[in-house]
């Protein structure tokens, strides 16, 4: 059963993000007190670029089994060091296609937007680990493996424990790209 398993929030634009009880999703926000709330781009070399920039990455979230692979590889990370809102197991986040809807919950929708494009500040975080989640596949293409993006189309609360429903869109699906 795909779930959540861990919500985290920080009202500042700190690496991590600590874990907490529940979130609060705000429809065409983001998380209610999180630095990357609000409906224009929030994070810092975006606002740099155009502040006026929708925000697409409202919600950030990463799939358990990415911690499980690199706690494997010998990187400590554990929920919310690498700065994801929610913390997921069960569902292939990276291989959803864009404008996936995810029910949080028992009222929460978010909808896909788009990758997240890892920065050098992973490497601050563990020396390395940037290579561990952004490479190149077979034919020399970027695969970038650090969670998704996604704006809120119905707040509620989210906790860990959560079920998560996936509602694809209606087809052609158009590839997941960063956001």
């Amino acid at each position: 059963m795909a779930q959540v398993t861990a919500v985290s929030a920080s009202p500042t634009h700190s690496f991590g993000k600590p874990n907490q009880p529940a979130i609060a999703l705000l429809a065409g926000l983001g998380v209610d007190g999180d630095a990357h709330a609000g409906t224009t781009v929030k994070h810092r070399s975006r606002v740099r670029r155009d502040p006026r920039q929708p925000n697409l990455r409202q919600v950030h979230l990463m799939h358990a089994e990415l911690h499980d692979e690199l706690t494997g590889s010998g990187f400590d990370v554990a929920p919310g060091d690498l700065g994801e809102n929610v913390t997921t197991r069960g569902v292939d986040l990276l291989g959803l296609p864009a404008g996936t809807r995810l029910r949080l919950g028992a009222e929460a929708v978010v909808e896909v937007t788009g990758l997240r494009n890892p920065c050098y500040q992973i490497d601050d975080f563990r020396p390395g680990l940037l290579r561990q989640v952004v490479g190149r596949d077979a034919d020399g293409e970027i695969v970038r493996r650090a969670g998704i993006m996604a704006i809120v189309l119905v707040g509620g609360e989210v906790r860990p424990g959560d079920p998560i429903a996936v509602d694809l869109p209606d087809g052609p699906h158009r590839p997941l790209a960063p956001v």
